[in-house]
């Protein structure tokens, strides 16, 4: 093998030292007797000698396709460990090291980017540990123009002292710098976050795809974050305007992952985001040349066994009934409620959840058609992949249909008590396990309660649907504003029929909501942009939401807080307001979009979000999302560019510019969630079964650890650290139908407005 010039070495030390770890798994830690457990993979060489091994690498590949590591490495969640590495080798690398789990779906613990010098290197970390499964640590090592070798010697992993511990949760460990893996615009802002202990700048370099340096600065402190109990410092590069591929932010040694620079970032996802509802759709066939083979399935819930699925669903009886709603409500009708979207990884169909899911891709739609100026692919009959395309009808509007048809079969029948109110949700009467296919669950459905909440919800989604296919549909829009109508005269006749709350245990989400203020403004707002009719500007005038604030920091809005959706329809498209209600509105979400952006500066990761006392809520990135369509709203009326690039860098936290460095968008970035929470798309429990479909939205970090994945791992998490890309992690790594909604409102407006 070829001799190292004398004076350069590397040594790489691990050893296991904590209790109950047994040390022999590394015994030979300093390479002395061939009993030390490394392998070597894809065109990597091992050889031992004078108490080093060391590895010939071969030239080219991804860093991933040559390996070096060892298996069988116990750790006890919640432990941290100190990683120790001296360096010896013949000329200067940077490569990755991962504590990874050490079997599908190799899920990493901890990532370092290791610096070698040519000459004798160190390096000593501290990681905790977040998994009890069997794990390894692996060394990629591939990708070098021309081969190269690297030596180890006394290889030690021991458990960290109590100082260490502490620190480690105030710092997180070894990340590079943190940068929008889906890529960047060529003239908008470019920024990337680093988690630092230094006070002063720190030098950084801008490489491209082959390595050479195309810019470098100095990055600028942004101070201590307590959402990620960390120093933060800032490197700019907007002034950087050469498209391409594969850049990287280098930072003390550390490589960032790659992104792009160039126009159009968001055309594709506008289109995968969108796709997503289509496998998602209850009582039709998924076909596989549609969707992708992987998620062909039969229709869900639309059989005879092993239930009657949704075609003919009574009441939920019986003493959950009782406990939930009392013994004043039966139902003695059976109804039709197939078809909609199943809500997120249940099985369950919820008119309040619906509601906005419908009334955003509806949004999405309305926001191309009037501020594209009619060149927006959005108004487009080819837009996604569902089975209407060429129908003559915009895609969005086919998908959003699918849904405003399950809201209106969800009405109360005429003759019965409550006619004209919409139940609450159908879902099981017990809960299923993962993974479940639609058409296998063996579990009664059942009607719940109607509830004022959803019925406002039909009347406000009804009603904007019915001014949007009246081009494409004249009958379909006369019926959804009929039921809009019938629906917004039941709720006033019935005004405080709330949803409980039932601890969830009756086999779905319970979406409980005792203020329907907000509704009432919603479906008012909706029906007066409709109509024109006055009684409805009556209605919008008298809410305590006509003059007040909609648009609270910690969300603007969600399917709980409705407000913000018609207060954004009534100064985009209240053209018929009185000029001075439409100053009046108008000038209250610019004014609110202007305060997001002074939120954002203050922000390290560049998104505008800070919730109260700093803990991220569930479904924290569909919240982000929703502030930043307030901000879009705010450029679309003003044609300001700062709103623009506003929303532009707030995306850059979901797709990696965040604390985990991790894509929260399956299928974009290097690194990007793929287990959330689903029934059927399980492949981490069942191979035999898919990830989610590309384009799919994890809820994102929440400080409230409601799930036993989440208890065991992240206890005493940083808020922005609350996160594990864990199938049955489902109170951060859920997916669900109100997340995506905003996310293709996003990324189509990000499209656009170029």
């Amino acid at each position: 093998m070829p001799k190292l010039p004398a004076g350069l070495a590397l040594a790489l030390v691990v050893a296991l030292t904590a209790p109950g770890y047994a040390a022999d798994m590394i015994a030979d830690g300093t390479f002395e007797k061939g009993k030390d457990g490394f392998w070597a993979a894809g065109g990597v060489a091992l050889s031992r000698e004078r108490g080093k091994l060391c590895a010939d690498i071969e030239a080219g590949g991804e860093p991933w396709d040559r390996l070096l590591g060892v298996n069988d490495l116990q750790f006890a969640v919640g432990t941290s460990y100190r990683l120790k590495m001296t360096t010896e080798a013949n000329e200067e690398r940077i490569f990755p090291v991962l504590i990874q789990r050490s079997a599908e779906p190799w899920t990493a613990q901890a990532t370092f980017n290791v610096g070698t010098q040519a000459g004798q290197e160190g390096f000593s970390t501290v990681f905790g540990a977040t998994e009890a499964e069997p794990a390894q640590i692996i060394f990629h090592l591939g990708g070098a123009e021309r081969p190269w070798q690297l030596c180890l010697d006394d290889v030690v992993i021991s458990q960290a002292t109590r100082e260490e511990t502490v620190a480690v949760k105030k710092v997180a460990r070894g990340l590079p710098a943190l940068v929008n893996q889906a890529g960047y615009f060529l003239d908008g802002p470019k920024r990337a976050t680093i988690l630092s202990e230094a006070a002063k700048p720190l030098a950084f370099k801008l490489e491209d795809a082959q390595g050479m340096v195309v810019g470098e600065g100095m990055t600028s402190p942004a101070g201590f974050d307590e959402t990620v109990g960390a120093d933060t410092q800032i490197v700019d590069f907007s002034t950087f305007a050469t498209a391409g591929e594969g850049y990287r932010v280098v930072v003390g040694g550390r490589q960032s992952h790659p992104f792009s620079v160039g126009h159009d970032v968001y055309g594709k996802l506008r289109v995968d985001a969108l796709s997503w509802f289509y496998p998602q759709r209850s009582g039709i066939e998924i076909k596989g040349d549609i969707a992708g083979e992987a998620y062909a399935r039969p229709a869900g819930h639309d059989q005879a066994s092993p239930n009657e699925g949704d075609r003919r669903v009574t009441c939920l009886t019986g003493k959950v009934a009782a406990e939930l709603y009392g013994n004043d409500w039966t139902c003695d009708y059976k109804l039709d409620v197939s078809g909609g979207w199943y809500d997120a990884g249940d099985q369950g169909k919820y008119v309040v959840n619906g509601g906005i899911a419908a009334a955003q891709l509806l949004g999405t739609f309305e926001r191309g058609l009037i501020y594209g100026k009619g060149a927006s692919p959005v108004i487009s009959d080819s837009l996604s992949r569902i089975p209407e395309n060429g129908n003559g009808i915009p895609d969005i509007l086919d998908e959003a249909r699918w849904e405003l048809e399950f809201l209106m079969k969800m009405t109360v029948p005429d003759g019965q008590p409550l006619a004209g109110m919409a139940h609450h949700k159908v879902h099981d009467t017990k809960w299923t396990g993962v993974p479940m296919l639609p058409h296998l669950d063996p579990e009664e459905r059942a009607l719940h309660r109607p509830s004022t909440a959803a019925t406002l919800n039909l009347a406000a989604a009804a009603a904007q649907g019915a001014r949007l296919f009246a081009p494409y549909d004249a009958a379909f829009a006369e019926k959804l504003l009929a039921a809009a109508k019938k629906a917004r005269l039941a709720a006033a006749a019935n005004p405080v029929l709330h949803a409980p709350r039932s601890d969830g245990l009756q086999g779905g989400g319970d979406y409980d909501d005792t203020d329907i203020a907000d509704e009432t403004y919603w479906a008012a707002a909706e029906l007066y942009l409709t109509t024109g009719e006055a009684e409805y500007l009556s209605d919008l005038k008298t809410s305590v939401y006509w003059a007040g604030p909609v648009f609270p920091a910690t969300g603007a809005f969600n399917w709980r807080s409705v407000a913000g959706l018609g207060r954004l329809d009534l100064a985009l498209y209240g053209d018929i307001l009185p000029e001075r209600d439409r100053t009046m509105i108008r000038g209250s979400v610019v004014a609110a979009a202007k305060s997001f952006l002074g939120l954002q500066k203050t922000e390290p990761f560049g998104h505008i979000y800070r919730p109260a006392n700093n803990r991220y809520d569930w479904g924290s990135n569909q919240l982000i999302l929703q502030n930043m369509i307030v901000v879009s709203a705010g450029y679309d009326l003003t044609g300001e560019k700062r709103f623009l690039d506003g929303v532009r860098e707030s995306m850059d936290y979901i797709f990696g510019r965040n604390a985990m460095n991790t894509s929260y968008v399956t299928g974009y970035g290097s690194v990007f969630a793929k287990n959330q929470h689903s029934r059927w798309y399980a492949h981490q429990v069942d191979d035999t079964l898919p990830n989610p479909p590309v384009g799919t939205l994890a809820g994102g970090p929440n400080s409230t650890l409601v799930d036993d994945v989440s208890k065991a791992r992240l206890k005493g998490c940083a808020p922005q650290t609350c996160f594990v890309d864990d199938i049955m992690a489902w109170g951060a790594n859920e997916m669900a139908i109100n997340w995506n909604a905003p996310l293709v409102y996003i990324a189509s407006f990000l499209a656009d407005a170029r």
